[in-house]
């Protein structure tokens, strides 16, 4: 069954359970111990979405140098900006930039979180730290029934965490965008396939914010998930743009 611009596939439950072990930075999965992606301490949550504001027309995205705007294709009408507040911190704000005819316009901003030792220019496998760049958005899925995306969608239960994950884990993978990172696009983000080798990491998602910092992915609440699921368009070329502010301004 097909809904406007999205495509369903079915996702090998196999696959699955290697993407989710090796996912969202490559951490070996979640424990159960109180020590997983849930448990850190004092990072604040991610907070409610905030509404668009009159930032409209702009020449080029805010607070993004000319390192990583060179980056950009040159056909990207679509831009998730992820701010990191800093190197080593796990806090960040999601926006959405959209560019009409007059230049981009911010279309959304949320609350989010990143890897919970924060960002790196060389983000390995375990390293709890979110990798720094530009990187194509081109697939999404999730536990949920797809909320009207136009991204090819993979609505599947494989999607769940395993049991062992903290509890507060068990909604990250509702919704989920994977940002082209070590992986193969057009392929389901269930896709174990790590083209750079395993040690390099993989499975880094944006999907929905537990409270706290990440193990590599960017997490965001659900209303942020469902808006920019909605909103990301594969005719618009959509990127992701994150790293902390030093790099992102570089």
């Amino acid at each position: 069954m097909r809904t406007a611009g999205s495509v369903r596939r079915t996702a090998a439950v196999a696959a699955a359970g290697l993407v989710l072990l090796a996912g969202c930075g490559g951490s070996g999965g979640e424990r159960g111990d109180g020590k997983g992606d849930g448990a850190d301490k004092g990072e604040r949550p991610g907070g409610p979405a905030r509404g668009a504001s009159a930032t409209t027309h702009l020449k080029n995205i805010p607070e993004v140098g000319a390192a990583l705007r060179s980056r950009i294709p040159a056909g990207s009408r679509q831009v998730v900006a992820v701010y990191g507040e800093g190197v080593n911190s796990a806090d960040a704000t999601v926006v959405l930039y959209d560019k009409g005819a007059k230049g981009w316009d911010q279309k959304g901003r949320w609350a989010a979180h990143n890897g919970r030792r924060g960002w790196t220019t060389n983000h390995h496998e375990g390293d709890k730290r979110s990798p720094v760049g530009v990187f194509a958005l081109t697939d999404a899925g999730g536990v949920l029934a797809d909320p009207g995306a136009k991204l090819p969608y993979t609505h599947s239960a494989a999607f769940t965490p395993p049991s062992y994950w903290s509890k507060n884990t068990r909604h990250d993978f509702d919704y989920v965008v994977a940002i082209n990172y070590n992986r193969v696009k057009g392929t389901s983000p269930l896709d174990p396939t790590r083209p750079e080798g395993q040690s390099k990491g993989g499975g880094v998602w944006l999907h929905m914010d537990h409270g706290s910092g990440t193990s590599a992915c960017i997490s965001v609440p659900k209303p942020a998930m469902q808006a920019l699921l909605r909103a990301l368009d594969p005719a618009r070329n959509p990127v992701v743009v994150m790293g902390d502010k030093a790099h992102l301004t570089a």
